[in-house]
């Protein structure tokens, strides 16, 4: 049989050649394409054949070649993917990637602070979002028809107007005194309702942190210099000034404002050219307070604070829309992957 004609049985005997093994494979790659396979030794004879018979040959012998390569390729594609097929009860099969979660901003800034004053011994205390109007008014100096109460646009319960969506976590603070003594040092984090419908930016509920603390002799220089702590952990920066203000619950009250800085436009824009940042409300609680948590005010004394977790964030992530906030867009929440 002529060369040419071998050839052409061996390209028809590629194409029809089924592997089912890893090691039939392997044998034919061998007998076609190895050292000293069939390819290697048609090239040999090759090269002893008259000039006028090596063009048709050298086509045959590259179409050869070339079928089979792609057999090999295409059947090991093939034996790769039956062999891959995951196993129902395949114990030893790793487990799908699990895509890493964020933590929204809020819960960032929550934490921190937490920590801030965990390091000084405050405590963290929770409380009902439903809440009663002793708790939420009239234990914190705010009795019924007291024109403070308009300060907060409240949602009532409107089968019992008794209970209402809690303005404030200071009813958080109310339930803890009344159910410990003196020291006390707590923190009171949580979400607080107002019936707020100023502008397309406003929002029906956010988030506040407040904090107490309760002792023998606790003045407002101690005050001064918890807040001060707090800032310079927060912010980094330590100059503050108290404004006076008006609180119920708190005698002296006052605006706490952190002397932000103007290095950029962006400071400019957000302080208002001022370089002071008002950050959160504070003051000596008043005596009525304590008195009506069954705390004797001829004893003990404290201070109070509050701020917005909301604001904070906006502040500390450079976030221009608090609308950003409420919204669980994914692309939003994603770009706070390393921030814990």
């Amino acid at each position: 049989m002529q060369m040419k004609d071998k050839i052409k049985k061996n390209i028809i005997e590629i194409e029809s050649f089924v592997a089912n093994t890893n090691e039939d494979l392997e044998d034919f790659r061998i007998k076609y394409l190895g050292k000293k396979g069939l390819l290697a030794d048609y090239f040999t004879d090759f090269k002893s054949l008259d000039n006028d018979k090596k063009k048709d040959v050298g086509q045959l012998l590259n179409q050869l070649k070339t079928t089979a390569q792609l057999k090999v390729e295409n059947l090991k594609t093939k034996l790769l993917s039956k062999t891959s097929k995951p196993k129902l009860n395949d114990l030893s099969r790793p487990g799908d990637s699990i895509q890493i979660g964020s933590r929204h901003p809020i819960s960032i800034v929550k934490n921190r602070i937490i920590d801030i004053f965990s390091n000084i011994g405050f405590t963290i205390s929770e409380g009902p979002e439903i809440e009663d109007d002793w708790h939420n008014f009239s234990a914190l100096n705010l009795p019924e028809h007291h024109p403070a109460r308009d300060m907060q646009d409240t949602f009532f319960v409107e089968k019992n107007p008794d209970y209402l969506l809690r303005t404030h976590t200071s009813s958080v603070q109310v339930r803890f005194m009344e159910n410990n003594k003196p020291p006390i040092r707590t923190i009171s984090p949580g979400r607080v309702y107002r019936n707020e419908a100023i502008s397309a930016r406003s929002h029906c509920f956010f988030h506040q942190i407040e904090g107490l603390c309760i002792d023998k002799d606790i003045s407002f220089a101690d005050l001064k210099q918890t807040l001060e702590y707090f800032t310079n952990q927060l912010f980094g920066k330590s100059k503050i000034r108290l404004r006076p203000s008006y609180f119920p619950f708190t005698e002296p009250s006052a605006e706490v404002d952190v002397y932000w800085g103007l290095n950029n436009e962006t400071d400019y824009k957000m302080t208002k050219g001022t370089g002071w940042l008002e950050i959160m409300g504070c003051g000596m609680v008043d005596p009525n307070v304590l008195q009506n948590c069954n705390i004797d005010p001829n004893e003990y004394s404290g201070f109070a604070f509050g701020l917005g977790i909301d604001r904070i964030a906006l502040l500390l992530h450079q976030i221009e829309d608090i609308r950003l906030l409420s919204e669980n867009d994914i692309r939003f929440l994603e770009q706070f992957k390393a921030s814990f």
